[in-house]
């Protein structure tokens, strides 16, 4: 199983290309015969989604790499990057269906064994069957800080660091590839834990 923790757009000018890899699924290939990939949910796909239902949400999911997006689906040579109502129809008529389904299908969390993953991290003192999608995809500060045990480790990306962080209650593996180059990916094979850096 290959779990994906989510931000698969706005880091560059491949959005388009990452999600038609994610919506195909593994490839048909023998080496990956009988993997299964779960797709979840981050806080930059919740901005895009947003952002096709409200023009509200446009400005900070724009400012958080959106424009590069709607770029990778369609030409915005003639538009102008202010006009929302452009970029949202825009965006809305070049979005390809099975994209748009595939991105609002995402789960918000995945539990497997004695992990749990979701893109940002989780609540303290709430109990994972109760943990609110808002905070799976952006907390940040609370959980980082927090020592809490949550009954399984918590496996999640969002919060840039040069390596991974491991914790006893959490392992952070987002090592910001669109910047860095780094793309960092947890093995866990039984108890044993390794990474794969590329």
């Amino acid at each position: 199983m290959i779990v994906f923790l989510g931000d698969y757009l706005d880091r560059g000018p491949h959005s388009r290309e990452v999600v038609e890899i994610l919506v195909a699924g593994p490839p048909s290939t023998p080496q990956w015969s009988g993997f299964r990939w779960v797709c979840l949910r981050g806080n930059h796909e919740d901005g895009m989604l947003r952002f096709l239902e409200e023009l509200s949400a446009g400005p900070g999911w724009l400012a958080n790499g959106g424009l590069a997006t709607i770029e990778s689906y369609a030409d915005t040579a003639r538009l102008d990057a202010e006009d929302l109502p452009a970029l949202q129809a825009l965006l809305r008529q070049s979005l390809p269906a099975r994209h748009k389904a595939f991105l609002e299908g995402l789960h918000y969390w995945h539990a497997e064994g004695g992990y749990y993953f979701a893109h940002a991290g989780v609540r303290p003192g709430v109990d994972l069957e109760f943990q609110r999608p808002e905070d799976l995809m952006w907390i940040r500060n609370e959980f980082l800080s927090s020592d809490a045990d949550y009954g399984r480790v918590i496996v999640h990306g969002h919060t840039i660091a040069p390596t991974p962080q491991v914790r006893q209650n959490r392992i952070g593996v987002d090592t910001g590839a669109y910047y860095s180059g780094h793309l960092t990916a947890l093995v866990i094979e039984g108890a044993e834990k390794s990474f794969l850096s590329t």
